[in-house]
């Protein structure tokens, strides 16, 4: 096995990171057009977008295990033809059951790069390498939900819905191709068969009240951040009238939000606590979420208030998820990949379902977006500070020791 990867080998993975972007973010300006489309309620247009949330969580648990048992090639090549053959369905669905499970089987397919992305790079670059490999793979990510839904709405004016999955069927193919040719096995031969008990290691997670606070954080953050998201585009086609187009341009405030925040992060480092950093970011994101109420509570509605707000949005989120993440891994060091796994799933599972209570509330006012937004902001706050006067609890505790 070849222990040099090169610079084709290393942009590849940084495609393989898009996926997530592609499934989740280039939907935002699909779901009014869907909804029109088929005479959907709003809870049932969200539906479209939750459950393609909920499976990619429900599937990142799998996918780690499944490659540390048959190898992180064949598995990737599943999850790529998953994403594909999900991308087809949902293409030429001709009623909504079709574009659910269309939606479904593409995100359950995008889970793989979600999850194996990390682990191959890892594998390749090894531990002195491994800071600028995933810096670089963190780059792609983030330039996904900038590029997405501005693509995904120039296609929507053009082209219409359906050309959103195409364009997702012609860059499946050609990530998959990419895949098959240049990515291979790195997992290490002796690890092979190498598992112990799945739910024992839950369990031993899950009980630390450390760990649940943080991995909570992330999922009422990130439910935030979706309803946010999901709810401007819908306000922005029915209640402003505006083009799915200019929907993708405003959204790029927000991953600018999440870069700024990370920046803020990185520049930290280890100089400030984690419960600290997590706390500070979702006090953000409570205020960010109160000044967006207020000003559509009392001014009327523009692109510009529910996107500059949101911005804030995500940056607490840039704050608070590197802390939290790296905090929950910490827990039980031996177990690190275990508890990203559980991470993931809980940041996704939540988010999708904060997601669907803004549908199943929405009334076509930006009303039930701020009723939803600030319960998801304030059960963070509420984990966050439970994290923090743990933490100030256990400093306490070895002092009088």
């Amino acid at each position: 096995m070849p222990r040099n990867p090169g610079p084709l080998f290393g942009f590849c993975l940084g495609v393989i990171a898009f996926l997530g972007p592609l499934s989740i973010h280039v939907y935002f300006p699909v779901i009014p057009a869907v909804k029109a489309a088929f005479g959907l309620s709003d809870a049932l247009a969200q539906a479209t977008f939750s459950v393609a949330v909920l499976g990619m969580g429900v599937a990142t648990i799998a996918y780690g295990s499944l490659a540390d048992r048959y190898g992180r090639r064949p598995v990737l090549l599943s999850g790529l033809c998953l994403f594909l053959l999900g991308s087809v369905l949902s293409a030429v669905a001709m009623n909504v059951p079709m574009l659910v499970a269309g939606r479904l089987v593409q995100a359950i397919g995008a889970g793989c790069g979600v999850t194996l992305v990390r682990t191959i790079a890892r594998d390749a670059y090894g531990a002195e390498r491994l800071v600028k490999a995933i810096a670089y793979l963190t780059m792609f990510y983030t330039l996904g939900p900038m590029i997405s839904p501005v693509v995904g709405g120039m296609l929507v004016d053009t082209l219409g819905w359906r050309s959103v999955f195409a364009f997702s069927v012609v860059a499946a193919a050609a990530i998959t191709a990419g895949v098959y040719l240049v990515i291979y096995e790195t997992r290490p031969p002796g690890d092979a068969g190498q598992r112990g008990s799945v739910m024992g290691s839950f369990a031993e997670l899950l009980v630390q009240p450390r760990f649940t606070a943080l991995v909570l954080q992330t999922g009422f953050s990130t439910g935030t951040f979706l309803i946010v998201s999901t709810a401007s585009a819908t306000l922005m086609k029915e209640l402003l009238g505006r083009p799915a187009t200019e929907f993708g341009l405003w959204f790029m405030l927000l991953p600018f939000g999440f870069m700024s925040g990370t920046m803020i992060s990185s520049r930290l480092g280890n100089r400030a606590s984690t419960e600290a950093m997590v706390l500070t970011g979702a006090l953000l994101c409570v205020a960010a979420v109160a000044v967006q109420a207020a000003l559509l509570l009392s001014l009327a509605p523009t692109p510009l208030l529910f996107f500059l707000p949101g911005a804030l949005v995500t940056m607490s989120q840039g704050i608070a998820l590197p802390y939290a993440q790296a905090g929950a891994m910490a827990t039980i060091p031996r177990l690190a990949g275990t508890a990203a796994g559980i991470g993931v799933f809980v940041q996704q599972v939540l988010g999708a379902g904060f997601a669907q209570l803004y549908g199943l509330i929405a009334d076509g006012t930006p009303r039930p977006m701020i009723v939803a937004a600030a319960l998801s902001a304030v059960l963070g706050v509420a984990v966050g500070a439970f994290a923090f006067m743990l933490k100030r609890s256990t400093l306490a505790a070895r002092k009088i020791d």
